[in-house]
């Protein structure tokens, strides 16, 4: 499942910095989440950072995007092998 911020986002900045993925961008009012590198954290964390930041909780499960544990964690993998070596 990829995560959605809802349009009541007050671009209070603390999201975007803490996603391990980048996988969130300002959009053209509010942050958005890309759905191809949300991973929900999996691989990285035990919850998504981005939800546990939030002031406002604007920030879901999409329902128009789920995806198992195990497809989160097969994107996760892809991602990491994409990673250029430190």
């Amino acid at each position: 499942m990829s995560l959605k911020i809802l349009d009541t986002c007050v671009n209070c900045d603390v999201c975007e910095p803490v996603c391990p993925n980048k996988a969130i961008s300002l959009g053209e009012e509010y942050y958005v989440i890309d759905p191809a590198l949300c991973t929900e954290c999996v691989g990285h964390h035990d919850e998504p950072q981005c939800v546990e930041v939030c002031p406002v909780e604007c920030i879901i499960v999409d329902p128009e995007r789920t995806e198992s544990h195990e497809s989160l964690e097969l994107k996760y993998q892809h991602l990491m092998a994409k990673e250029p070596a430190a």
